[in-house]
């Protein structure tokens, strides 16, 4: 078990960087509804032999009750997972969210690479530069909102954790 999480690790920061400046210039336009709007959506190219890919993208809630992310599906991968990286002592982990991502009234959360981010799982085709990977956010109060992931070239090797 830890190989394979030691390998996630490396597959996802080999293939995303920890480049979080170009996170909100990649998709089209801004997907609004109900009072929430999702910008900047992306993913990474995928490395050959690379198990999973990440996902990320902001999103603002711009009104006056919470909300919460649930669950996020694809047809591209076999299970979307949302999931944190944090510092515990000097060791990067991560960790899945099982009860989902706040979206507290009037704020701004960010998915980037290094921080909350969507894992693809099972991931039926490597996703190539250029490409675009559909996604279904389900909001507990919002409800479903659809969303397209422009796939942009793979980063630079990132951080390797043990």
């Amino acid at each position: 078990m830890k190989t394979f999480t030691k390998l996630v690790f490396v597959s996802i920061f080999a293939a995303t960087g920890i480049i979080i400046a170009g996170a909100t210039a990649a998709q089209d336009a801004p997907t609004k509804v109900g009072d929430l709007e999702v910008t900047g959506a992306f993913t990474k190219a995928m490395l050959p032999g690379q198990p999973v890919g990440g996902g990320y993208f902001t999103i603002k809630n711009n009104g006056k009750s919470d909300d919460m992310l649930t669950s996020v599906s694809s047809p591209v991968a076999g299970t979307v997972e949302m999931h944190e990286m944090a510092m515990q002592g000097e060791v990067m982990k991560m960790r899945k969210l099982d009860t989902g991502i706040a979206i507290p009234a009037g704020k701004t959360v960010e998915l980037t690479p290094g921080g909350l981010h969507l894992m693809f799982i099972k991931v039926k085709e490597p996703f190539k530069q250029g490409g675009k990977v559909p996604v279904t956010l389900t909001f507990e109060k919002t409800g479903k909102v659809d969303i397209t992931l422009p796939v942009e070239a793979a980063g630079p090797a990132g951080h390797e954790h043990k």
